[in-house]
Parts: structure tokens; C-alpha cells; sequence
């Protein structure tokens, strides 16, 4: 059975938002759209606490898209975004919410960043995604939403890395492209098996 991740499609990552991605309004329709062919629909939702290790404005001097090193790894230093009850954590408003089957909240733990609907950053501590889309018998992934080269490439990595089906629809898609982010992340997706449509 096939189910659609719809990833992050939230008001702060649309144009106007706090860490807006150029043309992330536009999927909105397509992603309605295709949520008619698939047998279930799950969304992810970025949800950070105000201090969360990621936000830039949490580290002194620290400025948006520079780096940090955190216990973890790398971390790229994010402007303030889809902050716990905010408007800007919202669904984009004309996402088709009556179709989600699971909503799946990541980044809500201050000291680490999300970006996969499966694992935190660290890549050990798990949402609980895998568990439900097997209990379902849902094995085919397709991923759509925001951004390409962050949230949606580590969650499609992580599905195959799972052994799932994973297929990344890029017309419904938006990246970033933070410093080549988009390249490099369709190049480790092809190379783990991932499909891009």
C-alpha cells in the first residue's frame, strides 16, 4: 500500500514566513491533488520550542544559515521558525488537512534538530513513523513538501535506509539551496536508492 509524506508544508517555510523557500506556496495544489492517490496521508509538522538549539538567536554572535557544533554533529544555525503554537508553525492554509491520517511533530526537543519524519538528527532517537506505516502494511513512500534538499531528502534517505520504497515527487517539491544543498542532496538520494520523479 502507497502513503504520501507530506513534509513541513507549513506557513513559515511559504513566502512571508520566518525561513521562507522561494516558491513553496505553489505545491499546495499539486500536493492536494495528490493525496487522492494514495491509501494514506501522513504530515510532518516542524514544532520547535523557543530556545531550540538550532535557532541562530540561541547562540551568541551566531548568525542564520552559519554553523555549529553540536553533541550530535554539524548543525546549520536557523533563523527563528515554526515556533510551538505560533502562526508560522501552522499548515499552509490551503493544505488539505482532512486527509492526514498521522500527524507527525519533530524538533520539539530544544537540544536537538529534526529534519526526517523518522529520526531526530542524531539518527538514533525515533518519531515512531516506521512503526506506524508498517503496522499499516504502507510500504510504497512518497515524499512531497518542504524543503527538497533538508526535511525531504533525510526523510526519503531514511525510508530506504529502512527498507521502504521511497520515491521523492520533485514537482511538488521546493528546495533551499543552501550552497549546492539541492545537488548534493539529489546525489544521495539516487545513490541510496531513492527515486526522483
Amino acid at each position: 500500500m502507497r502513503a504520501l509524506i507530506v513534509v513541513d508544508l507549513q506557513v513559515d517555510f511559504c513566502p512571508g514566513g520566518a525561513l521562507a523557500v522561494a516558491g513553496g506556496d505553489e505545491i499546495v495544489g499539486p500536493v492536494n491533488a495528490l493525496m487522492a492517490e494514495h491509501d494514506a496521508v501522513v504530515l510532518t509538522q516542524d514544532w520547535h520550542p523557543a530556545d531550540h538549539s538550532s535557532f541562530a538567536s540561541n547562540h551568541s554572535g551566531a548568525q542564520p544559515f552559519g554553523t555549529a557544533t553540536l553533541p550530535y554533529g554539524d548543525q546549520v544555525l536557523w533563523p527563528d521558525h515554526c515556533v510551538i503554537g505560533s502562526d508560522g508553525a501552522a499548515f499552509h492554509p490551503g493544505l488539505d488537512l482532512r486527509r492526514a491520517d498521522l500527524i507527525v511533530r519533530k524538533g520539539f526537543r530544544r537540544e536537538i534538530d529534526s529534519y526526517s519524519a523518522f529520526f531526530e538528527n542524531d539518527r538514533r532517537t525515533p518519531t515512531g513513523l516506521a512503526g506506524y506505516l508498517r503496522d499499516r502494511g504502507l510500504t510504497d513512500l512518497r515524499f512531497v513538501g518542504l524543503a527538497h534538499d533538508f526535511c525531504v531528502a533525510w526523510s526519503a534517505l531514511d525510508a530506504a535506509r529502512l527498507g521502504f520504497s521511497a520515491t521523492v515527487i520533485e514537482g511538488a517539491t521546493r528546495a533551499i539551496d543552501l550552497n549546492g544543498s539541492r545537488e548534493a542532496a539529489q546525489a544521495a538520494m539516487r545513490a541510496a536508492g531513492v527515486t526522483l520523479s
